[in-house]
């Protein structure tokens, strides 16, 4: 049991230290990149420096199998190179067992990752958004999904509207039930407007069915309201933007993605590209054990035995190749080339049964 927690204590040093140099460099990359797009002189280094740190957070999240990989091995070259790997095999301990305490780290790190860090990756991400938008466009072009529909908020030279619909098409070109409140650029409410169904188009809404009230301070609205077969009201709004305005499934914290997925359905919108998400999220422990396994496959050897550069090199780059292919199923899994199950647990599950191989075969007993 202390060999255990020894390892256990000495692979969560480890994976805190390169946590705490990818965060370093996360950081000096974004702060370039902000630096880059906004002009200093007008929203000021403070905000700078705020973006760059809500903008971290998610690099870092998403290097988490990468960091794991090179934290094993760090691990068990270090045990390596000090003779300790081959001290606890004279005393009649295997190399799988030697295992049991950097997987279960790995297991424990995955399960804090999802059920902590996902939400708060997911908030500062949001956070990010909202002001990079905010120093960009003044925040005029907002999105938010309810139980009661779909509500948007659109700006432009002649003043911002609240949009409400009840549900609308997978491709959010086509909204129904379609309430519009008008303002002036001012800030007062200038009409009221309902339409049965509403199509967007080019630069504009395309209105059906459609009864308009103008709200103006001492006359009675409803002897002014109008009723008309289609109307157009001009939009900054596109299909692409709405969508995009949902923002990634990342941006959403796991505890609130079920509730969200229902909500999508119920407003017309496809609810795939979420699905696989929370079950990826859900499979990320069991992807981190894999590369703890997959490391270990290859750096879990005495340093006599030679060539310790290419075992690092042949299990970081499988690392790779398997990352890689867990992105790929996932894209084919979000455009329902294969089902959601399949693109979210068969990569970690294959990845664990391959490095499993990998350790028997290289396993000498």
């Amino acid at each position: 049991m202390t060999i255990h927690f020894y390892i256990a204590r000495k692979f969560t040093w480890i994976f805190l230290g390169l946590l705490t140099i990818f965060f370093i460099l996360m950081a000096l990359i974004n702060l370039m990149e902000e630096l880059r797009r906004f002009d200093i002189d007008e929203v000021g280094f403070a905000s700078i420096i705020l973006l760059t740190l809500l903008k971290a957070p998610e690099g870092l999240y998403q290097l988490l199998p990468l960091i794991i990989v090179l934290s094993t091995v760090a691990l068990f070259v270090g045990l390596a190179r000090t003779s300790e790997l081959v001290v606890t095999r004279a005393a009649g301990r295997s190399a799988l067992l030697s295992l049991l305490s950097p997987t279960a780290v790995a297991l424990l790190i995955g399960v804090f990752a999802v059920t902590t860090l996902n939400p708060v990756v997911a908030t500062t991400s949001v956070r990010y958004d909202q002001m990079s938008d905010n120093l960009r466009s003044d925040g005029l072009n907002v999105l938010s999904l309810t139980d009661e529909g779909l509500w948007l908020r659109q700006g432009g030279s002649e003043g911002q509207a609240v949009i409400h619909a009840v549900r609308t098409n997978a491709d959010a070109t086509m909204f129904y039930d379609v309430s519009i409140l008008a303002y002036y650029k001012g800030g007062g409410p200038k009409s009221r407007i309902k339409a049965k169904s509403a199509n967007l188009i080019e630069g504009a809404w395309e209105l059906h069915s459609v009864k308009s009230w103008p709200l103006i301070q001492g006359i009675n609205s409803e002897e002014r309201s109008t009723e008309q077969d289609v109307m157009i009201f001009s939009s900054t709004l596109t299909p692409d933007r709405i969508r995009d305005r949902f923002g990634t499934p990342a941006a959403i914290p796991i505890w609130k993605l079920p509730k969200f997925i229902q909500d999508l359905k119920i407003s017309g919108f496809s609810a795939r590209r979420h699905m696989v998400w929370l079950n990826m999220e859900i499979a990320q422990p069991v992807f981190l054990v894999a590369m703890v396994l997959i490391a270990s496959a290859f750096t879990m050897r005495h340093t006599r035995f030679g060539n310790t550069g290419v075992a690092v090199l042949s299990s970081i780059l499988l690392g790779f190749a398997l990352y890689f292919v867990r992105n790929f199923a996932q894209i084919l899994g979000e455009n329902g080339q294969i089902p959601v199950l399949l693109a979210a647990w068969a990569p970690p599950i294959a990845s664990v049964m391959l490095a499993l191989g990998f350790l028997l075969h290289m396993e000498d007993g």
